[in-house]
């Protein structure tokens, strides 16, 4: 009988559901690849919250920059910081993608979300980040403009990571990227071998969403239900994948509570896991058990679909044009959000440019 770590490192073993850790912090990495998780990922508010627990690691860093690069804006210092930070996560995961040639041990890494609706700049951006290392995946948002990123980016080698993605019209609009990208790839005569492309669906966003409806335009509905509508959204997508062969993997994040876990074990998929929500897995008395395969309550979907129109528009194919998507408001919130942990991110560094000279310094002694 199999010993296992914990009920992650259980579900590993048993079932070809893999889990990330939706983080790049070292410590908390180290704990996930203790547990069987095979990759990690970042963004603007991940990077944010990282260097607020982790400043201790990365505070001489920072200045090393500022005085190496005296031109540089914040702006660029900033975006070099998350380089070396997501750089320095992927190198704890190398292992993992050497052995596995290339489909796991990856660090993912965002492109600026400001680029939302450039393709061309998030492209630009895609392939140099692809170029830090070797294990690196790269994260670009499911806009209009991103989607036309993504062929391009496939093209071009890289695997993706597709973000800001909540619903399945736009699940599928990233697997048809995908697969332009590598089929142009392929006719090339260029390898798409080690190529590991994942779809994420941010179920716990999803979620949010339908919950802001709910109180916004005061829709009485069971409210126990409006914690199942991003996992309708990734069991449907996850069926439509299956049936069409895409090469693209689903990913589910933004995890709100344990069914956002619990409720994918057993599907060839990625589970990316923030800490907090291993250590209350690990913890919970939930058994490790196939579940991917079981539907949602068809009182719940018919509930959620008749009630809410932007259910509606998440959950059937053809629910949202490539044009809509940028004015889901999912989509919107979350844009907003990771604009906004940019700014803050770039405000940490503005205070080691411009320490505040209201504030006395305080020199430090060394021994």
């Amino acid at each position: 009988m199999t010993a296992y770590k914990s009920k992650l490192h259980q579900m590993t073993v048993e079932y070809p559901t893999d889990y990330w850790n939706d983080s790049c912090s070292v410590k908390e990495l180290t704990y996930a690849i203790d547990n069987g998780a095979v990759g990690a990922t970042s963004n603007p508010t991940i990077v944010h919250a990282v260097l607020k627990q982790e400043m201790d690691l990365w505070e001489d860093r920072i200045r090393a920059l500022i005085q190496d690069n005296p031109i540089w804006s914040e702006t660029e210092l900033t975006w070099k910081l998350a380089e070396e930070m997501s750089v320095h996560g992927a190198s704890l995961l190398r292992s993992i993608f050497e052995k596995h040639q290339g489909k796991k041990g990856r660090l993912s890494i965002q492109t600026n979300p400001a680029l939302y609706r450039n393709a061309k700049a998030i492209t630009e951006q895609a392939v140099h980040f692809d170029s830090l290392a070797p294990n690196m995946i790269v994260k670009i948002p499911v806009t209009k403009a991103g989607i036309e990123a993504i062929e391009e980016t496939t093209f071009h080698g890289v695997s993706i990571n597709a973000t800001v993605s909540f619903s399945v019209p736009q699940a599928v609009a990233v697997a048809e990227a995908v697969e332009r990208g590598l089929r142009r790839r392929e006719e090339a005569g260029k390898s798409s071998e080690q190529m590991a492309p994942v779809c994420t669906i941010m179920v716990g966003r999803t979620d949010d969403w339908m919950k802001t409806l709910v109180k916004r335009d005061a829709i009485e509905i069971d409210p126990s239900y409006l914690d199942w509508a991003g996992i309708a959204c990734m069991k449907k997508a996850y069926e439509i994948y299956r049936q069409r062969g895409y090469r693209t993997r689903l990913l589910a994040a933004a995890y709100r509570h344990l069914g956002h876990w619990s409720e994918f074990i057993g599907g060839e998929l990625v589970v990316s896991m923030p800490h907090e929500w291993q250590v209350k897995a690990n913890a919970s008395d939930i058994e490790v058990k196939e579940r991917m395969s079981i539907p949602v309550n068809d009182q719940i979907v018919q509930t959620l679909y008749n009630e809410i129109p932007d259910f509606q528009r998440a959950y059937d194919e053809d629910g949202m044009s490539l044009e809509e998507f940028d004015e889901y408001g999912a989509t919107v919130r979350t844009l907003r959000g990771f604009i906004g942990s940019a700014h803050d991110l770039m405000a940490n560094v503005r205070e080691f440019m411009l320490p505040n000279p209201d504030q006395k310094k305080v020199e430090t002694v060394k021994a």
